[in-house]
């Protein structure tokens, strides 16, 4: 009786530490995995960014574990989205002013932040066009019936174009001519496509068209300094990632991209 017992005991021992060594290994296993998992990175990026996001993308996730989801639009937008909750790790803006915004409302981690790019202001017409203006100053109101720009409340590449124009006296002249776009894209789009005469988006845009040429670009000095600011949201949970994909814009490979696509420091 004595040694049934012994065994019975020693039966159920085994049992239990053959369970707990499978716990142990199934628990090894599930962290390893967790290791591993592929990072998925929400990036919010300048509509003008677009073809050279897309290019880093493809090299970047060649790389590194990590999947970037990139959503682009007009800066604004974007910025407004954030402020809605929307589940976004890192903001690329195409001006300081919507960045800054995001910082004021403890939205954006400031320690984060980081000057990716610049940009030019330049004035287009579709590459059959008979228009030749040569600056800003040329453009006449009775040339033209309409004017494509970013929406000024929304899109940084309009609210230059604001700038400018009124610096020269332009604004209230060419007022009635213009067809507000959610991006500078859709700008672009008008101008190819003979729905507007003439448009402004920056430098960078041309180089992803063939049936646009650039008339003019605007004096630096009648408008802020195009800067791309980059940072990482205070709701992501993924800060080191998202630095990690900041500096790897901020790289020789990263930055030969951006200049490739008409953006430069």
């Amino acid at each position: 009786m004595k040694q049934t017992t012994k065994f019975f005991c020693t039966f159920i021992i085994l049992i239990i530490t053959l369970g707990c060594s499978s716990e142990d290994n199934s628990n090894d296993t599930i962290e390893t995995k967790d290791k591993h998992e592929q990072v998925e990175i929400f990036v919010s990026a300048a509509a003008s960014l677009t073809e050279a996001m897309e290019e880093i993308k493809k090299l970047y996730e060649a790389e590194n574990e990590v999947e970037l989801i990139l959503n682009f639009g007009g800066s604004g937008k974007l910025a407004q989205q954030i402020q809605q909750g929307a589940p976004v790790d890192v903001f690329i803006s195409a001006n300081e002013n919507w960045m800054d915004t995001l910082v004021q409302e403890e939205l954006i981690k400031e320690d984060t932040r980081t000057d990716i790019t610049g940009n030019k202001l330049v004035l287009i017409t579709s590459k059959d066009s008979d228009i030749d203006y040569s600056s800003f100053e040329d453009i006449e109101s009775n040339d033209v019936k309409q004017i494509a720009i970013g929406n000024p409340e929304s899109v940084p590449a309009g609210e230059y174009t604001e700038t400018v124009l009124k610096a020269i006296d332009q604004w209230d002249n060419l007022e009635n001519q213009f067809v507000f776009a959610q991006d500078v894209r859709q700008v672009l789009t008008y101008v190819e496509t003979g729905n507007s005469e003439i448009g402004f988006v920056y430098e960078s845009d041309t180089m992803t068209s063939d049936g646009v040429k650039v008339l003019a670009t605007a004096d630096h000095t009648m408008h802020e300094k195009i800067v791309y600011p980059g940072a990482i949201t205070v709701d992501s949970d993924y800060e080191e990632e998202g630095n990690q994909f900041l500096q790897y814009l901020l790289s020789e490979t990263g930055q030969e991209i951006l200049r490739k696509y008409g953006f430069s420091k």
